[in-house]
């Protein structure tokens, strides 16, 4: 059912855990009644210089959380609004059908998180292109 990478990733996670004081923190999912992803990612210069995450989920959605966090270390923020779910998927060698709308979670995550950070420089530095 799940390919080789996906069982990696699973039994090995990668980046797992809070960054201390991070640029921007993002929820997506609701623990109460399925998968959750929290989301802390360090930014410096428009581009991501740190990645943790703590997931709540399937075999598949922390695969695809891990695979996610690796893929986007040291991107510019713009490359990592480039990544889809079906990005995600592919560098882990496919998902079943019924398990790809883990890889929406990480992708929706990751595009969320810039959202919010762009939002909040526009707000402390009005004007500036970010």
């Amino acid at each position: 059912m799940y390919t080789e990478k996906v069982m990696e990733h699973f039994n090995n996670p990668r980046n797992v855990g809070i960054i201390a004081e991070p640029t921007v923190l993002v929820q997506v999912g609701e623990p109460s009644c399925g998968d959750a992803l929290l989301l802390s990612l360090k930014i410096d210069n428009d581009r991501i210089v740190d990645v943790k995450y703590k997931i709540y989920g399937c075999g598949a959605a922390i695969a695809t959380a891990s695979v996610a966090s690796e893929m986007v270390m040291g991107l510019a923020l713009d490359e990592v609004l480039n990544i889809s779910d079906q990005t995600i998927a592919d560098a882990l060698d496919g998902l079943p059908p019924e398990k790809m709308h883990c890889s929406n979670m990480a992708a929706g995550a990751l595009h969320g998180a810039i959202r919010e950070y762009r939002k909040a420089i526009a707000v402390e530095h009005p004007g500036s292109a970010s």
